[in-house]
């Protein structure tokens, strides 16, 4: 039994022309940001349409799966004749779950709409609060703030916004309770809408990164990840993709 997680990145939001830590500060999705979730949709409505008779193919069947998976798999049995499968493609989304700031909840409202399914807002899943950095811009802060923001730069762990979320704290509360979302939805197709601070530490969770290295991936507007969830370890299928 696998559950996929399809972790996406809100949209461009109103006033994004200028760099600046927007964190816990509700704004809303621009005119662009709201195209790029229809794209980041329609990617997630394709991939999942296709998913089902890859997966069953997919070696990892074989490193993951039961005996009588592997026993189907040998069969040479169509994809397309198995009732389960079946089911797993006619399925889509069951859940989409999102940050409850605006720019999210939007973008999972347009990810939500095909499958006629509710967005379910989580307070945990909001970006963390920049502090005094909040609603500055990128060059504001390196004026103002210089060795502080050089030292946030280098070790994101080590060092924190003024004021704001440290990284370990970020963490405590987005892992148990997307943990609890995953395991209420096991063997399921899930989507969650977050923000991209929130996402590069769920995607170090899942590869096994040092938090210190968030900064290694990015998350463009509208970005989606895919994780699938196996019996031994999660697999990431794709990071920052499918979006334009």
């Amino acid at each position: 039994m696998v559950t996929t997680l399809y972790l996406v990145r809100h949209g461009e939001t109103e006033g994004s022309e200028t760099k600046r830590y927007k964190g816990s500060i509700d704004v809303p999705l621009s005119e662009k940001g709201t195209g790029q979730v229809k794209v980041a949709s329609a990617f997630i409505r394709e991939y999942l349409r296709n998913a089902s008779s890859s997966r069953h193919m997919s070696y990892l069947k074989d490193i993951h799966g039961s005996s009588d998976d592997r026993a189907d798999a040998r069969s040479g049995e169509s994809p397309g004749s198995n009732p389960e499968i079946q089911s797993f493609q006619a399925s889509g989304l069951q859940a989409v779950y999102t940050s409850d700031l605006n720019r999210a909840v939007r973008s999972a409202e347009i990810i939500a709409g095909p499958y006629g399914i509710k967005p379910v807002e989580t307070p945990d899943l909001r970006e963390r609060s920049f502090g005094i950095w909040e609603g500055m811009t990128f060059s504001e802060i390196k004026e103002k703030y210089p060795e502080e923001f050089e030292s946030w730069a280098n070790n994101p762990l080590k060092y924190s916004p003024i004021e704001g979320e440290s990284t370990l704290g970020v963490k405590d509360r987005i892992i148990p309770s997307l943990t609890k979302i995953l395991d209420n939805h096991k063997g399921e197709n899930i989507a969650v809408v977050a923000h991209g601070g929130v996402n590069r530490i769920i995607l170090c969770h899942f590869l096994g990164i040092p938090l210190e290295n968030i900064f290694r991936i990015e998350q463009d507007y509208a970005a989606v990840n895919i994780i699938e969830l196996w019996d031994k370890y999660p697999v990431v299928k794709l990071i920052n993709g499918g979006h334009r």
